[in-house]
């Protein structure tokens, strides 16, 4: 058969023919990661350096919210306190009587027993009012007869112009006066408003605080809740410890200062002994008001001599009760070192003052608990916690 000339010609293919291969290609030498800036060590103490000055933020922000709101985080405070003292004598009425009314018979029990000591000290004072104020002017007369006789003072004038000069600088000052008093009645008024919120706040806390603590877990993530379960017992155990430590440290510098003027015949020796006990609550201020009070109490009654031996032996009760009591008793409860106790009250009293003294130690010690925890405590995913608390975490679950 003949072929047209404009016909195509097809190269004939043969069956031999194999597919190419993809020869390896040497790889291209990567581009080395850019040198980090400075040495590992310089790295590692910037991190930390951020990481403390976002702490120290964190903390200045805390106590500005608090000088905000001081009136309710000082109420919010006295309710922890008061439900960490009256939640075991509310257990123990919990067993012959309903949770409820177990809850408010403790708390009718502490607020009879602060008002019988209380009424027991007015009434002892009022009982020896006169004899002690006969007794006070005498110890006075022999003071003044025995500061007379030390020269470095008699070159100062007389006992008598003393009080001419001092009662001249009372009326010359009167005005400022009137002022600090009437800021001091605002906080007479501010500090029970606190108090009786705090009484109000302790009720609900005592009969109802399980739940209100539930309703709180309600708020995070499920996976979440044992590890703020944890960290909030940990807390909890360390503030009711710091707070029963300091119920004993009071309980024991009472009694040692009632052994004290009981030997050395001071007059109302229990009922100083009840003052220095309650005085021992208030940081700072209490101690120092109870060895006022007693130095003047045997002053009265016995004059300067036995009053400088009890100005002595109350100094050496509060340093007792400072240097053996509160490392051995409060420090042990709150897992503190007595230096890290010293260095936190003495920030804590140039940051806020008394509030700042006597809020340093357990909220120290609260932070502290609750971050050792935390970090010792692992996350748990959600399906884990479902399946071992036994609840339902999605229709699967409730198929089930």
């Amino acid at each position: 058969m003949a072929m047209t000339a404009d016909a195509p010609t097809v190269a004939p293919t043969t069956a031999a023919e194999q597919p190419t291969t993809l020869q390896p290609t040497t790889p291209e030498p990567s581009t080395p990661p850019p040198a980090a800036f400075g040495a590992p060590w310089i790295r590692s103490t910037g991190d930390l350096a951020w990481k403390l000055i976002g702490i120290g933020l964190a903390v200045a922000l805390v106590f500005y919210v608090v000088s905000l709101v001081q009136l309710v985080f000082v109420a919010l405070f006295l309710a922890l306190v008061f439900t960490t003292v009256l939640l075991p004598l509310g257990d123990l009425y919990d067993r012959v009587m309903p949770r409820g009314l177990a809850m408010a018979a403790s708390l009718l029990t502490a607020v009879l027993a602060v008002g019988a000591l209380v009424t027991y000290v007015v009434s002892s004072v009022v009982s020896r009012w006169e004899d002690l104020a006969t007794e006070f002017g005498t110890g006075l007369t022999d003071l003044a007869v025995l500061v007379t006789d030390i020269p470095l003072l008699a070159d100062l004038g007389t006992p008598t112009e003393w009080l001419q000069d001092g009662g001249a600088w009372l009326q010359a000052n009167a005005g400022s006066y009137l002022t600090t008093a009437a800021e001091s009645a605002g906080s007479i008024a501010e500090g029970a408003t606190a108090v009786v919120l705090a009484i109000f706040c302790t009720v609900f806390f005592l009969t109802q605080g399980d739940r209100m603590w539930r309703w709180v877990l309600t708020l995070v993530p499920e996976d979440r809740h044992d590890r703020w379960q944890a960290a909030a017992s940990a807390g909890w155990t360390s503030f009711s410890g710091f707070t029963r430590g300091m119920f004993f440290v009071a309980l024991s510098d009472g009694v040692l200062a009632g052994i004290f003027l009981t030997v050395v015949g001071v007059p109302l020796a229990l009922p100083l002994s009840v003052v220095v006990f309650l005085g021992a609550f208030i940081p700072m201020i209490g101690p120092v008001a109870a060895i006022v009070i007693s130095v003047l109490v045997a002053l009265a009654a016995k004059g300067p001599v036995l009053a400088l031996v009890v100005l002595i032996g109350m100094v050496v009760v509060a340093q007792i009760d400072a240097n053996v009591l509160q490392p051995l008793i409060t420090g042990k409860q709150v897992s503190l070192h007595p230096v890290v106790m010293a260095l936190v009250v003495a920030a804590g009293s140039v940051l806020g003052g008394l509030l700042g003294a006597v809020v340093a130690v357990p909220l120290t010690a609260v932070t502290w608990a609750v971050f050792s925890k935390l970090r010792k405590t692992p996350r748990v995913p959600a399906e884990v916690t479902g399946r071992r608390t036994g609840q339902g975490t999605g229709p699967a679950d409730e198929a089930d």
